[in-house]
Formats: structure tokens, C-alpha cells, sequence
């Protein structure tokens, strides 16, 4: 499945989205490649020694770390890897860890501090669009790189990230695809409050208005919410055939054990997430989600030689009883592309980077990934799974290769406009 590629062209910020520092905003606001204020960076990274330092920036805490810990630990398993494999450009990378404590503007702050006073050559982390919106000026105005590893709304790029999650096309488009050829008609929205789940649903709407799906409701409720009670019974009297679930971190908790509560089963009105991996099942308890479906990349159920692999040694370095999972995958998968990058740049330099990303591939977990040098993101096969007893996703469908970015849907005349 090959798409046309979109030009590279200016980051999307959608006002409101988090408040970041004036300074930030003043400084890198809009900036794209070429910018002066980029260009003029100066970076202090330092490469005349032995080590080159990274930054690892996640939640560790609030209501986003029972997702994103694993990202950090597969981050660290990738690091360590490569260090025992002689490291990049003979280098041994240090790892500064920090925590965004699931908050955009500590995202935000943190991020400078990586940059600016620890010196990292790249940071990788981040998991909601708000901290990656939060995060995005701080990265051009300093022109250093952020490497993203989750699934995302679309409708943005810039030259200072890297997505190696999946971007519409790749993921909430073939799930629709996937209702549709079910029979679907009719959904029902519910999602939490913020910039993905608002701006996929548009997405979504889109879609259902040229491909003759009625939607049922829409409902949002603050990151962290635990009340589902009205939301549940909103969508029990609706009589959707199906839900489309956006809902991040713990939030998901309390909405699959109130939808069981309720008597809604997956016989009666599945439920398809976005968000919802093989670390959330067990958050959630894998007898309130049995049978239900997710849209990802990934499942540590994938068999081949490579992912294999790849859950054997995580599984050695974290615990037998901790699963593997498509954000922390796609981010194990980041710091290896941003490797093979500098070894095809010979250097650590941000603008050599950029130059040299184009084609540069590496045989994940996934299957082989490669980076749209136009926009930054990566090739991904898109997978329809379905969450069993045991905790695990199985593949049901899968795309019959990797699907090229369309960040901006081009390709889709449906969503013409949805880019603003």
C-alpha cells in the first residue's frame, strides 16, 4: 500500500493546545526548516570524548506513567544494545533520564533542560500530543531532535521530530476500513479531552460522513478521570454498533469495568482503542476487555525471528511477566534509526542528520521500518488486533505491507480541509 508523500512543510500548533513558557513561544512559535532562529541554534553537545549523551523524557508519575514506564525501559534496553554492540561512531551513549510527570509543561521545561544544560544530541520519549505540542517549539527554536514513538492525530510535521509512531493513515484509517468491511454503520465517540483524541475524532467524522457511517454521540472527560457512569450509559442508549475509544492512560481503567458493569460486551457493541496495549490490558484487568479490538503496529505476539527476539531480551532485562507493546517498541525502534542516521551522516550534527534521514531503515520488531525523508515519519503495517484471555493482542488483520506517511491525509479527498 504506497501513498503519495506530502511535501515537508510548517509544524501545526493548534492555539490553546498548553502554555509554555513567553520566551519559548517569542522564540521558536512556527519555526520550520530554514528558519534563522533554528539554523542559529547553538548546540552544546559535546563530542570529543568517549560517550555521546541522550535524553529519555517520559511520564514516571500521574496519570500517563501506566503507559509510558515501559517506553522509558525500552529506551534503555535499546541503548544498551547498542553500547555492548561498540555503540555509534564508536561512542558509548549515556542516557539523562528525566520525568515529565505527565504534565506538557514539565514536558516543556524538561525538554529545555535536556538541551540546554545536559547537552543531549537527541531526546526520545514524550507519549500525549499536548506534551508533544508542548515540546515542539522548545526543540526548533534550540534546533535539536525529539524522537516520538506514539501514535498520533496527524496533521503536523517539522524537521526537529521524528514520528515512529503511527500516523493516521497507518492506524485509524485502516481501523475504520477494518469497521467498515465488518458491516458498521453507526458509531459512538468517547475519548479524553485534549488535542489527539478532539482532533482524531474529526478525522473520524470525516470519514463516516463520506463512507455512510452515522455517529451515535461524542463524549470527552479530563486525562485521569474515573467517573464513566453517564459516558457508559450514554453510549448503552445510543445503539452504536460500535464505540471508537481514544481514551488515554488510567482513564481506560475505569471506562472497560463500568462498560462491563453496564452489560456491553464485545458481541454487542465492540470496542475499538487506539491507546490500549498488552501493558494497559493488565492495568485494566484482562477479564473486563476480553475480546475487544485495538489498532496498532505491533503485538508481542508478531512471530518472526526478529520479534522474537526483541520480547526474549526484554523480557530478560524487565521480567517474565512484562509484556512488550507498540509504544515502547516504536520507541526501542527510534533509537536505532537515530543510530543507523548518524552512522549514515557520520556525525551527530542536527543538520547532517536531517539530510541523511531519508531511506534510512531498520528490521524492527514490526517488520522494516524506513523514514520519509519529506515529513519524518516511518513506513508501518497496520494491524487489527483482539485482546485474549491470556493478556495478549492477536493480529486479525494486518495491511498487506508497510504503509507509507500521509500526515496530512493528501491522498484522501474526504479529508480535504481538515489541515486548516
Amino acid at each position: 500500500m504506497r501513498l503519495p508523500r506530502p511535501m515537508f512543510s510548517r509544524s501545526v500548533l493548534i492555539a490553546g493546545s498548553v502554555v509554555v513558557t513567553a520566551s519559548m513561544l517569542v522564540s521558536a512559535c512556527g519555526s520550520k526548516a530554514g528558519d534563522t532562529e533554528a539554523a542559529a541554534a547553538e548546540s552544546c553537545v559535546d563530542t570529543s570524548g568517549d560517550t555521546i549523551k541522550v535524553g529519555s523524557l517520559n511520564s514516571l508519575s500521574g496519570t500517563m506513567a501506566i503507559s509510558e514506564v515501559t517506553v522509558r525501559d525500552a529506551i534503555k534496553l535499546a541503548v544498551e544494545e547498542i553500547n555492548a554492540a561498540g555503540g555509534v561512531l564508536d561512542k558509548q551513549i549515556q542516557i539523562i533520564g528525566e520525568d515529565g510527570a505527565s504534565e506538557p509543561t514539565v514536558f516543556a521545561e524538561k525538554a529545555e533542560k535536556l538541551i540546554s544544560s545536559d547537552c543531549v544530541a537527541a531526546v526520545f520519549g514524550g507519549w500525549t500530543s499536548s506534551s508533544r505540542k508542548a515540546m515542539l517549539p522548545v526543540f526548533e527554536s534550540n534546533n535539536s531532535l525529539l524522537y516520538y514513538p506514539v501514535q498520533y492525530e496527524g496533521l503536523e510535521s517539522s524537521p526537529n521530530i521524528f514520528y515512529t509512531g503511527a500516523t493516521t493513515n497507518q492506524q485509524i484509517v485502516p481501523a475504520l476500513d477494518y469497521l467498515k468491511e465488518k458491516g458498521t454503520k453507526s458509531l459512538y465517540l468517547v475519548g479524553s479531552d485534549y488535542v489527539f483524541p478532539q482532533t482524531a475524532n474529526r478525522i473520524i467524522k470525516a470519514y463516516a460522513e463520506a463512507n455512510g457511517i452515522e455517529i451515535k454521540g461524542e463524549d470527552y472527560t479530563p486525562l485521569g478521570s474515573t467517573d464513566f457512569s453517564t459516558i457508559v450509559n450514554k453510549v448503552r442508549t445510543a445503539g452504536a454498533d460500535a464505540v471508537f475509544n481514544t481514551l488515554n492512560g488510567d482513564s481506560n481503567v475505569a471506562f472497560f469495568r463500568e462498560y462491563k458493569n453496564v452489560g456491553l460486551t464485545p458481541q454487542t457493541m465492540p470496542v475499538v482503542s487506539v491507546s490500549i496495549a498488552e501493558e494497559e490490558v493488565g492495568g485494566i484487568g484482562v477479564q473486563n476487555i476480553t475480546d475487544q479490538l485495538t489498532a496498532w503496529n505491533y503485538y508481542q505476539t508478531i512471530d518472526t525471528p526478529v520479534n522474537n527476539a526483541f520480547v526474549a531480551a526484554y523480557k530478560k532485562a524487565y521480567g517474565a511477566n512484562k509484556p512488550t507493546s507498540d509504544p515502547m517498541e516504536a520507541a526501542y525502534v527510534s533509537v536505532y534509526l537515530w543510530k543507523n542516521t548518524v552512522e549514515k551522516a557520520g556525525s551527530f550534527d542536527v543538520k547532517a542528520i536531517q539530510d541523511n534521514a531519508g531511506g534510512v531503515s531498520f528490521d524492527a520488531p514490526e517488520g522494516k521500518v524506513t523514514i520519509d525523508g519529506e515529513n519524518n515519519h516511518i513506513t508501518k503495517t497496520a494491524r487489527i488486533g483482539e485482546i485474549k484471555p491470556d493478556g495478549l493482542i492477536y493480529t486479525v488483520w494486518e495491511s498487506p505491507g508497510p504503509i507509507e506517511p500521509d500526515p496530512y491525509l493528501k491522498s484522501y479527498p474526504w479529508a480535504a480541509g481538515l489541515s486548516g
